[in-house]
């Protein structure tokens, strides 16, 4: 497929981009809203595979552009730029494609992070509220470190939790997660159980903060 990760210049933005372009075959395409931002970052994520010895090519493009290439789109934006970022390419928008938003609304405190819940329920509602009707919406990848996301020689080992009102489209995410080696799938139901999802992140990051060890720390369900 062709993965197109708006705001692919990012830190999740990258290390989604590295992961699918060294663990699959997927075409994986970076957008952002400055193009030649977009074709750098690209250049240097073909540079780091290069070194380990995968020859892909990822291209960069404004965010529009990427949107016309991509069957699947990451929203790997802020949150507060998520539904802005939907209406800029609505009209790019095909009827077959997916939107994926794993942004997550957080807010940091003097003892650490809270999940700060927008008006809409939750970030992927936002996104779900912006897309044109007939564009699927599922909420993944909330829950990654994106530090050791990036770092490919790390070991993952843990789940991300999949949201969409639309079977067919949460199944093509699972897919699209679980060619991440190391990384799980599971079924958390529907756009209406995002805010439980997002908001295990802000505690993610509270308890890599006050515990030694548990940097870049992830979810594991069993």
């Amino acid at each position: 497929m062709r993965i197109s990760i708006l705001g692919g210049t990012g830190d999740i933005g990258e290390g989604l981009a590295l992961r699918w372009a060294f663990h699959s075959n997927h075409d994986v395409i970076i957008g952002s809203r400055d193009a030649e931002k977009a074709h750098t970052k690209a250049d240097e994520y073909e540079t780091e595979l290069d070194s380990r010895g995968v020859d892909v090519t990822i291209n960069g493009f404004e965010n529009g552009m990427a949107t016309d290439r991509g069957d699947v789109i990451v929203l790997a934006v802020p949150p507060y730029h998520v539904g802005d970022t939907v209406e800029s390419i609505a009209d790019r928008l095909d009827e077959d494609d997916v939107l994926v938003s794993p942004a997550v609304g957080m807010k940091r405190e003097e003892e650490g992070f809270r999940y700060h819940r927008p008006g809409a329920g939750s970030v992927t509602r936002i996104a779900a509220d912006a897309a044109p009707d007939d564009v699927s919406v599922v909420g993944a990848f909330h829950n990654l470190p994106a530090a050791r996301l990036a770092n490919l020689d790390a070991d993952l080992g843990i789940d991300t939790l999949i949201l969409g009102d639309d079977e067919d489209a949460t199944d093509i995410v699972r897919m699209l997660a679980e060619d991440i080696d190391g990384l799980r799938a599971l079924d958390a139901g529907g756009i209406a159980n995002a805010p439980e999802v997002e908001s295990i992140t802000p505690l993610l990051v509270t308890l890599a903060m006050h515990n030694d060890g548990l940097h870049d720390l992830g979810v594991r369900f069993s």
